[in-house]
């Protein structure tokens, strides 16, 4: 019978230490060798697993979500740390600071994306 104990997921980066020191120095997460590579303290509780991969290639869908109470806080202070955020071109309308108010236009939670050093996706999401 399945009975796990525990679970994880884990993601590929391109380059190790350009990783730990954006998921420790940028974001402010713990983050602990581990093997081949590095799991991440997640704010709650929890961990992920980041892996050097050869030929690694970026998520095209975002692979893990930062929850945050004030997400235009959460977004100016990312962007003063020298995190850009996304703007994307299809879809619904961010605003100037990458943020899609999905509240305002009943489209869900407002929500803003960015990218780590290997190019996968990541975002601060306000619920409720």
């Amino acid at each position: 019978m399945f009975k796990p104990k525990a679970a994880f997921s884990g993601f590929s980066v391109s380059d190790l230490a350009a990783a730990r020191r954006f998921y420790s120095e940028t974001l402010g997460l713990r983050v602990e060798d581990d093997g081949v590579g590095v799991r991440l303290q997640l704010p709650g509780g929890g961990s992920v697993f980041a892996y050097p991969k050869r030929d690694h290639q970026p998520a095209t869908f975002t692979i893990l979500n930062f929850g945050v109470d004030d997400i235009d806080g959460a977004v100016d202070d990312l962007t003063s740390r020298g995190v850009r955020f996304e703007l994307y071109d299809s879809g619904p309308k961010q605003d100037e600071k990458g943020i899609l108010r999905g509240r305002a236009q009943n489209r869900g939670p407002d929500i803003a994306w960015f990218k780590d050093p290997a190019g996968n996706v990541l975002s601060v999401i306000q619920e409720g």
